[in-house]
Parts: C-alpha cells; structure tokens; sequence
C-alpha cells in the first residue's frame, strides 16, 4: 500500500537535497509548483507519465519513489 505522506516528504527530501525549489523542479517537468506542492504535502501522486521524469532529476527510482524511501544502493549494486 502506497502511503502518499510519506512519498511526499521523500519527494521534498530528495528535491532538497538536489538544491531545487519547488519552482525549479516544477520547471524541469513542464508543471506547476502548485502540482509539486500536492505531491510533497501528499494530497496527489506525481502523474504516471512524468514519475520516470521526476526520478531522473531526483537521482532515485520509481522502486525508491513508490516506497517513499531510499533503498540502500550498495547491497542494491552488489546484486545486479
């Protein structure tokens, strides 16, 4: 089960710690910052069609985003 508030705080750690604003990633995604604000605040999930878009600019994956957590990459690497 997705849990939107805490996917949103994940999407605003991870935009945070890229030294965006909310503006700067809206931008990047051709939405508004009010669109940003819902995910991060967890009233509405990122749109299917830019999730893959979202991550590439956050530097996580869809895995990590749906959970709302980073997975640990080094035991992630060591398998792949």
């Amino acid at each position: 089960m997705m849990n939107q508030t805490e996917i949103g705080k994940f999407i605003a750690k991870s935009r945070k710690a890229k030294k965006l604003t909310q503006a700067q990633l809206a931008e990047k995604l051709n939405i508004t910052d009010r669109a940003v604000s819902k995910w991060e605040t967890g009233k509405s999930m990122p749109d299917s069609s830019i999730m893959l878009d979202l991550c590439e600019i956050l530097g996580i994956t869809v895995n990590e985003l749906l959970s709302g957590e980073e997975i640990d990459m080094e035991s992630y690497e060591k398998k792949s």
